[in-house]
């Protein structure tokens, strides 16, 4: 990984065969994301569809993770930009639940404060989980990726005097 001005982000490639996966990390401010989204995805050539952003979500309570793709940008200015300069939705997310303080007045704080201890094990966890999916989403099989995220393991039925 290293700085690239150009894409106003800091960039890694990880080659896997003939296939190439770029990681790249924003050095704008979260608003403007799409600027290094979209420059890279042009000089590259690399389509929208093929293009994952990883992101916070306010909707979701800490250690949620889900993975779609396309839809809204549920009011979140770095989706918007970057939506605006891929010239569409249609790009997968990778949404990693935060939880919502509850008033919309202090969201903006509140996403840039850190999370106390139990909330922040909770993300850890999901971000744990999404590392788990992550051979899948490297060999662009999103589906398998989404269904393994996707599916809870279900807690053991318990024996009939309550004890598993």
């Amino acid at each position: 990984m290293r700085s690239q001005p150009k894409f106003h982000a800091i960039v890694g490639k990880v080659s896997r065969g003939s296939s190439e996966v770029w990681l790249i990390m924003p050095q704008t401010y979260m608003n403007a994301s799409g600027m290094a989204v979209g420059s890279l995805a042009r000089y590259y050539r690399i389509r929208p569809e093929e293009c994952l952003v990883v992101h916070d979500e306010l909707d979701f309570a800490p250690g949620a993770a889900k993975l779609k793709r396309g839809g809204g940008v549920a009011g979140h200015n770095g989706l918007r930009d970057i939506a605006e300069q891929l010239g569409t939705q249609d790009y997968w997310r990778l949404r990693i639940g935060i939880g919502h303080p509850g008033d919309k007045n202090i969201v903006a704080d509140y996403v840039l404060s850190a999370p106390p201890a139990p909330e922040r094990e909770l993300i850890e966890s999901a971000v744990d989980r999404c590392l788990q999916v992550s051979p899948w989403i490297l060999a662009g099989d999103m589906h398998a990726a989404m269904l393994k995220l996707h599916t809870r393991d279900k807690p053991e039925p318990a024996d009939s005097d309550g004890k598993n």
